[in-house]
């Protein structure tokens, strides 16, 4: 029988270390400033503009992302969805996930299945949204 013990530590550890990045990414969001051209605001960590709208001056899936994420934690929330509704979702469902996964580092024990199947569908919703939001703006 496998240590319980050693497997609550490593439950533990997974954990707190994506609690951890995901509040990481949310201060990071929180030490930009959004762009008002709802794009771009990435480019403030030294990274190079989209590469989509660069070489086929289309924006990509995930551009404003950033933006969205920038607004979403100064609580503009209008214009995080405005930005980039997947980005909304995704910055919304990662305050949930940070309290989902410190429950689940508090317990030391894996999330069960039905758990598991909510969180890979609300991760499939968004993907969902961010790709219809996507082709709206392809459209206009």
């Amino acid at each position: 029988m496998p240590d319980q013990s050693g497997r609550s530590i490593w439950i533990r550890v997974v954990a707190l270390s994506l609690a951890a990045a995901l509040i990481v990414l949310l201060l990071i969001a929180g030490s930009l400033s959004p762009s008002a051209q709802g794009l771009g605001t990435h480019q403030q960590l030294g990274l190079p503009p989209c590469s989509s709208l660069v070489m086929l001056g289309v924006r990509c899936p995930s551009c404003g992302m950033t933006t969205s994420w920038s607004y979403f934690v100064r609580g503009m929330w209008w214009q995080s969805a405005r930005t980039n509704s997947g980005g909304f979702l995704l910055a919304l469902g990662a305050i949930a996930l940070i309290i989902y996964c410190l429950s689940v580092a508090r317990r030391g024990r894996v999330p069960g299945v039905a758990a598991q199947r909510g969180i890979a569908l609300t991760l499939f919703a968004i993907m969902v949204v961010t790709l219809t939001d996507w082709a709206i703006r392809l459209a206009q």
